[in-house]
């Protein structure tokens, strides 16, 4: 099993594309990228301590490939928007792959090169290509939320604009 750690606006949001995928053992929510070893949501939050919200992914390589987690992860994001996503903005709302290896961290330029070249999008491609930092998970009530809260879940992510511009710009790949 491998790790993988992406940033992509509120974590809830991107637990639900990647999960119960073959291959996929489990998805934590947290925070990394920052300057304070084990931050809270409440310090987060303010953007003062320069982590992500992130989720990271444990998975099996050989059911499912480092490149399609990556394919998966670009459709989740506006991969333009150096200032959040959606509804949520600020720094802890930024786009970014957190690379766990020299395999991952090429990959993961090959993918982010391979979409500017697609031409899919006006605005140059602003996700960040990162060596993976301490992962701190996020408090309990965060992990699985959208089970939790589903209501709140489902209104929030409706508000965010999330969907809509997923189909606006991958329909075809959905």
């Amino acid at each position: 099993m491998e790790k993988a750690t992406f940033a992509g606006g509120c974590f809830w949001c991107m637990v639900t594309p990647f999960e119960e995928l073959p291959g996929i053992g489990g998805i934590v929510s947290g925070y990394t990228g920052g300057s304070v070893e084990n931050p809270t949501y409440e310090q987060v939050k303010t953007g003062q301590t320069g982590h992500w919200e992130a989720v990271q992914i444990t998975f099996d390589p050989e059911l499912f490939p480092y490149e399609r987690l990556l394919e998966l992860y670009w459709q989740q994001i506006v991969p333009t928007d150096p200032d959040g996503q959606f509804h949520d903005r600020g720094s802890q709302y930024r786009t970014a792959i957190f690379t766990h290896n020299e395999k991952q961290h090429e990959l993961a330029v090959q993918s982010k090169k391979a979409l500017e070249a697609s031409g899919r999008f006006s605005k140059p491609i602003v996700t960040e290509i990162l060596p993976a930092a301490p992962f701190y998970p996020a408090e309990e009530y965060h992990q699985g939320y959208h089970k939790k809260n589903p209501k709140h879940y489902k209104e929030d992510r409706e508000k965010s604009g999330r969907d809509a511009y997923i189909q606006e710009h991958w329909k075809e790949t959905t």
